[in-house]
């Protein structure tokens, strides 16, 4: 279950402006979000997702770490896209 979300996280960043996940680099239950707009992007996302109770990690300047676990369910999946969704938006 944990990589299917991580799959269906995936595909749902990958359609988001300003962001790149390598699908093909998907085979567990982690995504390594590519940031295309630079570190205050990574930042605004990072904080953003804070404060909609989403949990994401900056590596470095220009990605964002995502995990799913056994306590993250389709719920989860669908807010965090949907916190990611809204904060790119404006971009």
């Amino acid at each position: 279950e944990d990589h299917g979300n991580a799959r269906r996280l995936a595909e749902g960043l990958a359609k988001l402006p300003g962001l790149a996940v390598d699908l093909s680099s998907v085979q567990t239950n982690i995504i390594i979000l590519r940031v295309e707009r630079g570190p205050a992007a990574t930042d605004e996302l990072v904080r953003g997702c804070a404060a909609r109770k989403v949990k994401v990690h900056a590596m470095g300047p220009a990605a964002i770490r995502c995990v799913t676990h056994k306590d993250v369910d389709g719920d989860d999946i669908a807010r965090a896209l949907e916190a990611l969704r809204e904060l790119t938006s404006r971009w």
